[in-house]
């Protein structure tokens, strides 16, 4: 059979669109006494968005199927991984998703990187009453006044994050610039897409909460070749702190041109994707991002492991070992915890008692399961518990009692610094040794 490893060689290889293996058995009806239980894993795994994240979210999965399997999937059944490139294209996923629920006849696919490709396909999804398993796709637009069934997304969404970064402002301003919360002016950049548009909503939305001034709020392209003109823009507001919402290439492209436009500012918060890779930001920047913060779910590294439910500590450290030994990084970006962590939930809360109490996978059965899933905060590794919104509710499908936290940059390691009772003391401003640091 083939592995879920050797199906990832194979892809990275071709580098394209991809081709199942031959000795991936098509389903036939509902998986049978020891036949295994097929499930789809979509992602990036080419083009810009491979490089914002969805890489190690797949990563991450990887590492979940193996150790589910190893320790002998669903009574002695294991998963079988049918993997998908949708190459950072929204018509590629389209088509995929239509391989993967046509040709290759699964219940459910999980994965899904980018908001913008989640958005067009959990339509797609619920007409075909087929499971779509959300890994990453945070925009709250996905799910919002949708009333789907059949999509449920186990990680956080996009107003989560504007409720972190303008919390994390607004509670220590006054102690570390010496201003009061409605005194600190924002300024607000964000890619177009479904992923931006939704956290700079939630991001302008707390502000007015708190009567914090946005002194500029502008959209560009992910794929802009030249941002120098929001440089201008962003120099003559003269924000104390940026929040930016951006894949990778844009990230880079802005902080280069901040740089040699001598753009200054207090602080800079981004909110996940691109700002999750700390490896590459540090990599490219060195210490120039020392001190700058993003928003995301906690990688499971940044947790104090004793407080998590039991057994739940053991589990994030046997993931970390081993993506630790398979990929080298010195702090494993936010987006393999969820990987993992995300897709954990779905094979041992999800998958196994729906195939034990149906003897099969369909999606009915998948989705029954997921309604059940009652984990209690500090039950997953990285922190949070699952509970589903039902259908009938405006986030209906959305885990109720997912968290996102704010983390600091230093010296390629990142630490949580909100909530408060979750972390270490905030470092604001950025110091005066910062190279994008006010004078």
């Amino acid at each position: 059979m083939t592995t879920f490893a050797t199906t990832r060689r194979g892809l990275l290889q071709a580098g394209a669109a991809l081709t199942i293996p031959a000795t991936v058995a098509r389903a036939q009806g509902p998986a049978r006494g020891g036949d295994p239980l097929r499930v789809g894993v979509m992602t990036d795994l080419s083009g810009p968005f491979a490089g914002a994240g969805s890489q190690p979210l797949f990563w991450g999965a990887e590492v979940a199927i193996e150790l589910f399997n190893e320790r002998g999937g669903v009574d002695g059944r294991p998963v079988q991984a049918v993997t998908a490139d949708s190459q950072s294209k929204a018509d590629v996923a389209i088509n995929e998703m239509e391989r993967l629920l046509g040709q290759e006849k699964l219940e459910v696919v999980t994965g899904i990187y980018s908001s913008a490709h989640a958005v067009p396909l959990s339509g797609r999804f619920e007409q075909a009453k087929k499971m779509m398993w959300i890994t990453s796709a945070i925009a709250t637009a996905v799910l919002k006044e949708k009333n789907f069934r059949y999509v449920f997304r186990p990680t956080v969404h996009s107003d989560q994050y504007g409720e972190g970064s303008i919390s994390a402002i607004a509670e220590n301003t006054q102690a570390k610039l010496g201003l009061a919360p409605d005194k600190v002016k924002l300024g607000v950049i964000y890619e177009d897409g479904p992923y931006g548009t939704g956290v700079a909503a939630a991001i302008e939305a707390n502000a007015k909460q708190r009567n914090m001034p946005i002194v500029l709020k502008e959209a560009y392209s992910a794929t802009a070749p030249d941002l120098s003109t929001l440089v201008t823009k962003l120099r003559r507001e003269r924000p104390d702190i940026v929040l930016q919402v951006g894949y990778n290439p844009d990230i880079t492209l802005f902080l280069r041109q901040a740089k040699s436009g001598g753009l200054r500012f207090k602080m800079l918060i981004g909110h996940g994707a691109g700002w999750s890779q700390i490896d590459r930001l540090t990599e490219t920047f060195g210490q120039d991002v020392n001190f700058m913060c993003n928003v995301d779910p906690a990688a499971t590294q940044m947790l104090d492991w004793s407080k998590l439910q039991p057994g739940v500590g053991d589990l994030a450290k046997t993931f970390m070992d081993r993506f630790q030994a398979k990929h080298k990084l010195s702090d494993p970006p936010t987006h393999a915890s969820m990987g993992f962590n995300n897709t954990w939930i779905f094979l041992e809360h999800v998958l196994k008692p729906a195939v034990r109490k149906s003897g099969g996978m369909t999606a009915e059965a998948l989705r029954e399961a997921a309604l059940a899933v009652d984990v209690p905060t500090g039950g997953t590794i990285q922190g949070y518990g699952v509970k589903f919104v039902p259908p009938g509710n405006p986030m209906s499908g959305q885990n109720e009692r997912s968290i996102a936290v704010v983390m600091q940059f230093e010296n390629g390691k990142s630490k949580v610094v909100w909530p408060g009772s979750l972390g270490q003391p905030i470092v604001m401003p950025l110091p005066a040794s910062n190279a994008y640091a006010a004078r």
